[in-house]
């Protein structure tokens, strides 16, 4: 089966994470995505370690967020690499970018620049706080957006708060950003003008993400606490350490899972029914209470036996892991998640992207080398091998590829 998005191209102009990864997925449907890159260095997430097939190897961030992909090296500084740029557009169906804030308006790449020569094409522009606010200007990294939108707040514990280890801020704007050009894509045919243009921002995605919090302090007036492994609005629920030297996170979601969890996993009917506890909001009030109860049962005894216990009483539980332990998980081996893709430096493993479609796997292409694709992409627009040269000879684009 062909990919869905066979047939789409994306071309962008994409840095770190939040782009890339926007673009990745789109890959990993079966577009084909051109990365255009500054000739001395690229989209600086190359550099950020040499930690795959290394040393000297690869970036983590740059595999992760890069299989799949086409660079192309162009200098926009030259009119003759812009020129370069506008005649990729020109078969293109979606522009990504996620430059500095009024960097593509320079280049002459803003919305409306693209409406008036590219009218089919979406353009999509990722930003960190989005414009016209007061900090709109401001740099925006992950850590940085995670702190402004509060996420920081309600991640570790109280007095000692803490950023998500993922890069939430930039992997979600990521899949907005992708949803929103197959939004797009669907039915574009029958809408007249040009394509609509995209702004997201990791501020108003980490926002949204923010959504519970927000809520909640928006009605009480309170800014609840981080709870390190637990959670704030749900009591049982946390990290307890085994008797075998491991830790089991379980928890209830409801009164039912917590009349269960307290009668027949610890073995404490007094708990199911004191009337203080009868309620999810009464066991939040209680929680050091009920903890205290489950982790003296859980230091009695083994992870497999906490585990088996709990499974046939129907209450969530999982094991906790570091990533080594992860990359080993038999859940993924059983399934048969991981793949093999190239890359400069040699064959990569890594992850199936997370949708399984029947009849169709996604390509998992390589990771492309800096401007390994130029020469390539600009034969496909009718440049000879002589006017390839003579562009490379004016450092419009970048040197050939090794």
């Amino acid at each position: 089966m062909h990919g869905p998005l066979a047939g789409v191209t994306i071309v962008a102009m994409e840095q770190a994470v939040a782009a890339p990864m926007c673009t990745r997925v789109l890959a990993d449907f079966g577009a084909r995505v051109i990365k255009v890159e500054n000739p001395t260095g690229g989209d600086f997430a190359r550099d950020y370690d040499d930690v795959v097939n290394g040393p000297g190897g690869l970036a983590a961030h740059f595999v992760w967020c890069n299989r799949g992909k086409e660079s192309v090296t162009l200098n926009l500084k030259s009119p003759a690499g812009l020129d370069v740029l506008h005649r990729l557009l020109d078969g293109a169906d979606a522009f990504v970018s996620n430059l500095a804030p009024g960097a593509t308006a320079r280049l002459g790449l803003g919305r409306a620049d693209l409406a008036e020569r590219h009218p089919n094409v979406i353009p999509v522009e990722i930003d960190g706080y989005g414009p016209g606010g007061p900090i709109s200007h401001k740099r925006a990294y992950d850590l940085l957006v995670q702190a402004e939108s509060g996420s920081c707040a309600v991640t570790g514990h109280p007095g000692m708060p803490a950023k998500p280890g993922p890069a939430m801020a930039d992997f979600t704007t990521g899949l907005y950003a992708a949803l929103s050009i197959l939004a797009l894509l669907h039915g574009r045919a029958e809408r007249p003008g040009p394509a609509p243009g995209v702004e997201l921002s990791l501020f108003d995605v980490m926002t949204d993400i923010m959504g519970y919090q927000l809520t909640y302090t928006q009605h009480t007036g309170v800014d609840q606490q981080p709870l390190g492994v637990s959670a704030p609005a749900v009591a049982p629920y946390g990290a307890f350490p085994t008797g075998d030297g491991q830790t089991v996170v379980l928890g209830t979601t409801n009164d039912r899972e917590w009349q269960r969890l307290a009668r027949e996993i610890i073995r404490r009917p007094d708990l199911a029914d004191d009337a203080r506890l009868r309620t999810n909001a009464d066991r939040c009030a209680h929680r050091d209470e009920i903890n205290a109860a489950i982790e003296s049962w859980c230091a009695e005894r083994d992870l497999d036996e906490i585990q088996k216990t709990a499974d046939a009483a129907g209450i969530g539980n999982s094991r906790y892991n570091l990533p080594s332990e992860v990359v080993e998980h038999p859940q993924l081996t059983a399934r048969d998640r991981w793949r093999t893709v190239g890359s400069p430096k040699g064959d990569i493993p890594t992850l199936l992207p997370p949708p399984v479609i029947s009849g169709f796997e996604a390509p998992m292409g390589a990771v492309p080398g800096l401007g390994e694709h130029t020469d390539a992409v600009l034969a496909e627009l009718g440049l000879t091998a002589h006017d390839i040269a003579r562009l490379r000879d004016e450092g419009a684009i970048g040197p050939a590829y090794p």
